[in-house]
C-alpha cells in the first residue's frame, strides 16, 4: 500500500468532521487543477493548503477547513505518486476546502441577519465569482489573484489583520507575567513614585504607545504621561494621563483577550457589505463615532475600491440598558432643518404624559403641543392627555433651542424610526462613554455633516445651512443621490497611524458573535456562511450553505 493511501486513509474521517467531505471514489479525471499528469501535487496545491493552516491570520480556524489532513495528504503525493482514483478524490478535496475559504473568507461564517440581528442590505458591488475565479487562477499558476479577490474591500481590513498578528506575538510578553500593583489612593498623578512604573513602561513600549529606547523611568514622568494618554485616547478613555482605575483596568487586558477583539472586528468586515455608492456614512456604535466616506465611484467585482474618510465625528447612542441603536443600512434621502420633533408614542407614554399629570406648565416651556386632526392646541387637560394614551392625539415639539432634535434631523426611511440628528445638549459629547439616547443618533457636527451630504448643491452654503437651522418653520433639502448608512459594531478599530484601538463591548454583541462562531463547531462542522440566493453545496448528505452574494 503507497504511502498516499495510508496518509488519505488516516484523513478521511477527520477531514469528513471537520466538514470537507471526500465521499465516495469518484471516477478519475485527466484535467485534475491541484496535481499534473502524473498526479504530484502543482504549486497551486501548496499554496492553497498554505493559505488553510494559516488561516487564524485572518481570524479564521485552519480545522474548519481539514487544513492538517490535507496538509498530510498533499506531502504524501508529494512523496509518492498516486493513483487515479486518489487524484480525483485530493483534487476534489482541495477544490472544496479552498472554495469554502475563500467564501468564507469573503462574505463570514454566520447569518448575521438570523443570530446576530443585523440587517445589512444596502446596494453593494457586483458579486465575484469566487469559484470561478479560483479555477482559473489556479489554471493561470497565479492562485493569489483569488485570495485578493475574496479579501473583504474595507479598507480598515489590512490594518485589523496586521494588528490581530501583533497582539499574538504579545502573548508571551514578560511585560504581562506579573499584575500591576494596587495604585497608592487609586491614582497617579504626575512625579509619583509607584513599585508599578518598571512594568507600566514595558507594557506601553510593548503596545507602541511608549517609544522604543525611552530611559527607564524611575517615577510618573512626563514621557510616561504622554504615553498613558496615548493608550486612553486609543481605549476610549479619556485622556488626561492621570493612571486610574479605569486605565488600569483596560492596561491589565491581557494581549490575547485583544487578539479576540480583533479577529471578531474582521469578521464582522466580512458580513457588512461595502456599499457601491459614491459617498456613505458609518456609525460605530460602542465607539461613539460616525465616519463619512468617500471612494470610486466605479467598483469591478475583483477590485479593491479606492475608500477615503472625509470627516469624523463624535455621536451618541441608544441606551445599553433599554434602548438599544440597531445595527442595520438604509439610504439617507433627505436634510430637514429645524424640524419638528414627534415623540414616539412609547415616550409619550412613559414619559412626557406622566410629566404633564405632574406639570402642566411643562408643555408651554418645552415649546411642544398636542396635534390632532383638528389642527394644533397647548390646552393641558385630562381629555387631552387620555387621547394622548388613546392614541388619537400625538404631542410634538416646535422648533427651536429646547427641541430635542437640535436643528436638524437626517432621514434615513426605515421600519425602526431610526434617524440621526443634532442636539440640544452638546456638552455630553465630551463624555467617553456616550449611550444616552432613545435609539436615534446624535451627532457633534450637524454643519459639516448636511454641508458634506449636500455637496453637489451649490446653493447649500454653510451660511445657508446655518441660517435654516434657525427658522421657526422646518425646511428640507432633497439628497440628489442617497447615501448608505451603515450602523455597525466594532470594538476594535484600525487607526489612521496603523494602530488600532479598543471600546467596550457596550452591548454585549462581541460575545453573541462568539457564541454563534463557537456553535457551528460543538455541532461538529464550521460555522455556517450568511445565507444567499446562490449557494455552493458541499457534502453528501448535509449541504453546507456559503454565501456567493
Amino acid at each position: 500500500m503507497s504511502v498516499f493511501r495510508v496518509a488519505a486513509r488516516r484523513a478521511l474521517p477527520l477531514v469528513c468532521a471537520s466538514g470537507v467531505w471526500l465521499g465516495p471514489t469518484p471516477p478519475a479525471w485527466a484535467d485534475a487543477l491541484w496535481l499534473d499528469g502524473s498526479g504530484r501535487p502543482l504549486a497551486a496545491a501548496h499554496t492553497v493548503v498554505d493559505w488553510l493552516t494559516h488561516a487564524e491570520r485572518d481570524g479564521l480556524q485552519p480545522a474548519d477547513y481539514g487544513a492538517a489532513d490535507l496538509a498530510r495528504a498533499v506531502a504524501a503525493a508529494q512523496a509518492q505518486a498516486p493513483s487515479a482514483d486518489e487524484v480525483a478524490r485530493l483534487d476534489t478535496a482541495l477544490t472544496d476546502a479552498a472554495t469554502r475559504y475563500l467564501q468564507q473568507l469573503r462574505y463570514g461564517r454566520v447569518d448575521a441577519t438570523r443570530q446576530l440581528n443585523a440587517h445589512y442590505d444596502s446596494a453593494t458591488a457586483a458579486p465575484t465569482d469566487l469559484p470561478l475565479q479560483l479555477r482559473e487562477a489556479v489554471a493561470r499558476g497565479t492562485p493569489d489573484e483569488a485570495r485578493r479577490a475574496a479579501t473583504p474591500p474595507w479598507p480598515q481590513y489590512a490594518a485589523l489583520r496586521d494588528a490581530l498578528a501583533r497582539y499574538r506575538a504579545l502573548g508571551d510578553d514578560p511585560a504581562w507575567q506579573q499584575a500591576l500593583p494596587p495604585l497608592p489612593g487609586g491614582k497617579l498623578g504626575p512625579g509619583q513614585r509607584w513599585a508599578g512604573v518598571p512594568t507600566l513602561a514595558e507594557r506601553l513600549s510593548a503596545l507602541g504607545d511608549l517609544p522604543k529606547g525611552t530611559p527607564a523611568p524611575q517615577d510618573y514622568d512626563a514621557a510616561l504621561q504622554a504615553a498613558v494618554k496615548a493608550f486612553q485616547a486609543r481605549h476610549g478613555l479619556a485622556d488626561d494621563g492621570v493612571l486610574g482605575k479605569a486605565t488600569v483596568d483596560a492596561l491589565n487586558v491581557a494581549p490575547a483577550a485583544r487578539a479576540r477583539q480583533i479577529a471578531l472586528a474582521l469578521e464582522r468586515l466580512r458580513l457588512t457589505p461595502l456599499p457601491a455608492a459614491p459617498r456613505f456614512i458609518t456609525v460605530n456604535i460602542p465607539e461613539f463615532e460616525l465616519r463619512a466616506f468617500s471612494q470610486d465611484a466605479a467598483m469591478s467585482a475583483s477590485a479593491t475600491p479606492a475608500v477615503r474618510q472625509d470627516l469624523q465625528m463624535h455621536v451618541i447612542v441608544g441606551k445599553a440598558l433599554d434602548t438599544r441603536t440597531p445595527q442595520f443600512d438604509e439610504d439617507m434621502r433627505w436634510i430637514e432643518f429645524s424640524p419638528y420633533w414627534n415623540i414616539p408614542a412609547s415616550i409619550a407614554r412613559k414619559e412626557t404624559v406622566p410629566k404633564l399629570r405632574a406639570n402642566p406648565g411643562y408643555l408651554a416651556a418645552q415649546g411642544m403641543e398636542f396635534v390632532g386632526s383638528d389642527g394644533a392646541s397647548t390646552a393641558v387637560t385630562p381629555e387631552a392627555l387620555d387621547a394622548v394614551l388613546a392614541g388619537r392625539l400625538r404631542i410634538r415639539q416646535r422648533p427651536g433651542p429646547r427641541n430635542a432634535l437640535g436643528n436638524v434631523k437626517f432621514i434615513l426611511p426605515n421600519n425602526q424610526a431610526i434617524y440621526l440628528h443634532d442636539t440640544p445638549t452638546p456638552a455630553l459629547f465630551g463624555r467617553p462613554r456616550r449611550d444616552f439616547s432613545h435609539g436615534c443618533v446624535r451627532v457633534e457636527q450637524p454643519v459639516s455633516l448636511a454641508h458634506w451630504l449636500l455637496h453637489d448643491q451649490p446653493q447649500w452654503t454653510e451660511a445657508r445651512i446655518q441660517q435654516a437651522m434657525r427658522q421657526a418653520r422646518p425646511t428640507t433639502a432633497t439628497l440628489t443621490e442617497g447615501v448608505p448608512v451603515l450602523i455597525v459594531y466594532r470594538t476594535a478599530i484600525a487607526l489612521p497611524d496603523g494602530r488600532v484601538g479598543f471600546v467596550p463591548d457596550l452591548y454585549g454583541l462581541d460575545e453573541r458573535l462568539a457564541r454563534a462562531l463557537a456553535a457551528g463547531r460543538t455541532r461538529g462542522q464550521a460555522p455556517q456562511a450568511q445565507s444567499s440566493p446562490a449557494l455552493l453545496h458541499f457534502s453528501a448528505g448535509a449541504p453546507f450553505l456559503i454565501a456567493a452574494q
